[in-house]
């Protein structure tokens, strides 16, 4: 069996996809240019290689490819940032997308067999109607948006035109350690547990919530979504498609500060500021197709969060 790549794989989801790679004895290749990834995110082992480089950068692509003998590429590099892909679209637009369809291309010229890219549920932009269908119409409003629903065309496409064997997976809020609570565009929950680590150490901080705190969202474990992930690649009936990657439920923003009071006996002062411009009030994935592979979320969000506590 070939290596795997991984490329964004010192980052957030993609370090604790590169351990249960490990785990389960498969060789990892990880490609990162280390923007937002960290190598302190990611175990040692001899059956991983490390190598620093960009997706949007077609000549190191190639060359990676002519390196290694690669079975399975997961691609979940990309510029997270929605507000960075606004201020500077080109360059996201490189990344994102660009990106993207160099991988695919050398997956073709030189034989890969498996191709799982990470998608987003921003791609549903907020078009009414709850749970989202991965049928039901998208509204892309954002250049990080619009990246990652053109992408995802071309790899799903890429099945029927070139016979490569490809997946997409729409990630609803995934939470979990290794998360950057300093990062602009970090998750809420992050947030939140670092003022209410920062609280319980005695620091004065407060949380703030944009809104009124009644907005939801379909918060999702990271180790949920690594099983995600490992479940499609090995599915033969994923071939072409993309599933919704949640849990089916809709979290409040009072009801994660209601479960970390729960869990730590107090929290931060709470205040609240005018909505942010573009911010969607309901998200919540319908994941039945998910769970026709076998899928079924191991984590509610309280129990994620108490991992952090």
């Amino acid at each position: 069996m070939g290596k795997v790549l991984v490329t964004g794989g010192a980052g957030f989801i993609g370090s604790h996809l590169v351990e249960s790679l490990l785990e389960d004895g498969r060789e990892v290749v990880v490609f990162d240019n280390f923007s937002t990834g960290k190598m302190e995110n990611l175990p040692k082992d001899t059956r991983l290689t490390v190598l620093k480089g960009d997706v949007g950068k077609k000549e190191k692509v190639v060359n990676l490819f002519g390196s290694f003998d690669f079975d399975t590429v997961f691609h979940l590099a990309a510029v997270a940032s929605v507000a960075k892909s606004v201020e500077n679209p080109e360059e996201t637009h490189r990344a994102n997308f660009d990106g993207t369809m160099y991988l695919l291309d050398c997956c073709v010229k030189f034989s890969v067999s498996r191709f799982i890219f990470a998608s987003s549920a921003a791609v549903y932009g907020d078009l009414p109607g709850l749970p989202k269908k991965e049928n039901d119409p998208v509204k892309p409003q954002t250049p990080y948006a619009v990246d990652k629903y053109a992408s995802e065309r071309y790899v799903l496409n890429a099945f029927a035109l070139y016979g490569l064997k490809t997946s997409a997976l729409r990630f609803f809020n995934v939470f979990g350690q290794r998360q950057d609570p300093s990062s602009p565009y970090s998750g809420v929950i992050s947030i939140f547990v670092d003022r209410a680590l920062r609280f319980l150490n005695g620091e004065d901080v407060e949380i703030t919530i944009f809104g009124d705190g009644k907005q939801t969202r379909d918060f999702v474990y990271v180790k949920d979504v690594v099983k995600a992930l490992l479940l499609v690649e090995k599915s033969k009936t994923a071939y072409g498609k993309v599933f919704n990657t949640g849990t089916g439920k809709e979290t409040s923003l009072l009801d994660l500060l209601e479960y970390i009071e729960n869990i730590t006996g107090k929290i931060p002062p709470v205040k609240f500021a005018p909505p942010r411009k573009g911010d969607i009030k309901h998200s919540c994935a319908d994941i039945s197709m998910l769970k026709e592979l076998g899928f079924s979320p191991q984590f509610s969000v309280e129990e994620g969060l108490r991992v952090f506590f």
